[in-house]
């Protein structure tokens, strides 16, 4: 019931921000319409992208330094790639590793418009390896498996991206978690775009825990080919991974 109670106070949240997020002015849109943007994870991009986050727990902090990639292997399909290296306290000392490698296809069977609305739908498929060591605090102990779909769709300036997707072991610890995600991108003037990106997963495993976050980000492109940006990150409820965190990333478009 308390979760059901979170959840129903965390969307209505997520809704008040969009509907601010959305009806605000949209002036100079047009600077970023000759491409689609990498902070769309539906977005028909090539891209590499080296970041860093730090995140802040009650029992320590993570330095999380990561590679977040993607190419179109075909016109209808998207291959993505992150490598995460950790260093953390979580156990009381420093200690660092390689924490896990995910490779997530995503093929786009339609796209099209209604009316004044475009859209792209997608079928992905994550495919999660740990890379960690429990004994260093780093990992999830759990090879994943991680099937979704999304739906891409601009309206007015801004692209809202709503996502399901649904995590399983195949090996390690057990997972079974369902994760509802949403995006909304907008860009703005001199070449700049904010996103948010709100997550609301159910971990079936451990009592129907809520571990929900939000992000911010707000970047802009330098030129073509290359794009800065900086994240803000809080945990919601109970039940957050992290109580919350800032970060950073470079881009390559090409």
């Amino acid at each position: 019931m308390m979760h059901s109670h979170l959840l129903l106070i965390y969307m209505r949240l997520m809704a008040c921000l969009f509907f601010i997020f959305t009806t605000a002015s949209y002036a100079g849109a047009t600077e970023e319409s000759g491409g689609e943007n990498a902070s769309n994870p539906l977005a028909k991009v090539k891209n590499t992208d080296l970041r860093y986050q730090y995140l802040d727990m009650e029992e320590g902090h993570v330095n999380d330094i990561f590679i977040d990639g993607a190419f179109m292997a075909l016109d209808s399909l998207k291959i993505k790639y992150e490598l995460h290296y950790w260093e953390t306290n979580l156990t009381g000392s420093s200690e660092n590793n390689l924490e896990s490698a995910t490779l997530k296809a995503i093929y786009f069977p339609t796209e099209g418009s209604w009316g004044e609305v475009n859209y792209r739908v997608a079928l992905g498929l994550d495919w999660i390896v740990d890379l960690g060591d429990q004994k260093k605090g780093i990992g999830s102990d759990s090879d994943q498996l991680g099937p979704f779909v999304g739906l891409a769709m601009g309206v007015g300036g801004v692209t809202l991206i709503p996502l399901v997707q649904q995590f399983l072991d195949y090996s390690g610890e057990n997972v079974n978690t369902t994760a509802f995600r949403l995006i909304a991108l907008k860009p703005l003037p001199k070449k700049m775009w904010v996103k948010l990106d709100a997550k609301v997963p159910i971990d079936w495993e451990h009592d129907n825990a809520i571990p929900a976050t939000a992000e911010l980000q707000l970047g802009k492109s330098l030129s073509k080919s290359v794009g800065l940006y900086l994240d803000g990150l809080i945990g919601i409820g109970s039940d957050r991974p992290y109580d919350w965190g800032i970060g950073t990333g470079i881009r390559f478009s090409y």
